[in-house]
């Protein structure tokens, strides 16, 4: 899955954050917001969108330092050109995105499921996915306004429906 967020007024996925410039001939260093850092290298086109400003950018040449990825834009050659970059995100169009296998899902599309357990009762409505270090957790917001935290694991998540708009958990012992 990738850890993605989406700007709902253009259906654009965002791939990454500018951190900062890497290099006086415009390279910057992003922060991937993927689970798979590789898929920079299959990158071709991607929008910089910086506060009410959008950027159409073409991937020079990418690498990797850690656990980031510096891309060089063929649009700025100049460290002057990309300092104002900082905190601008990058996205690509959703039909450019990566193809998902049958069991993955864009995070973007979580938000909003109805999410049930293996009864078929409604628990509540999705509505974030926190990042913890050993994996990811869904908060659950019930009709009651009470929050149900499930761990994104095999075990508790039993089906994920983004086109009918619904999750199946299982909730562990203790959960709610």
């Amino acid at each position: 899955m990738w850890k993605l967020s989406r700007n709902e007024n253009d259906g654009l996925l965002q791939i990454g954050t500018v951190t900062t410039t890497h290099s006086l001939k415009g390279e910057v260093k992003v922060f991937p917001l993927t689970d798979d850092v590789k898929r920079f290298d299959d990158l071709k086109e991607a929008v910089i969108i910086q506060k009410n400003r959008q950027i159409k950018v073409t991937k020079e040449r990418v690498k990797y330092f850690k656990n980031l990825v510096i891309i060089k834009f063929r649009e700025f050659n100049d460290i002057s050109e990309v300092e104002g970059l900082r905190g601008a995100g990058i996205f690509v169009r959703r039909e450019d995105a990566v193809k998902l296998s049958e069991d993955e899902y864009f995070e973007t599309d979580l938000p909003g499921l109805d999410v049930y357990d293996e009864a078929g009762v409604l628990l509540g409505t999705l509505k974030e996915v926190i990042h913890t270090g050993a994996n990811d957790v869904y908060s659950v917001k019930t009709g009651e306004g009470k929050d149900i935290l499930i761990p994104a694991i095999k075990q508790c998540i039993l089906d994920v429906d983004t086109e009918g708009g619904r999750m199946m958990v299982h909730l562990l012992e203790g959960l709610v």
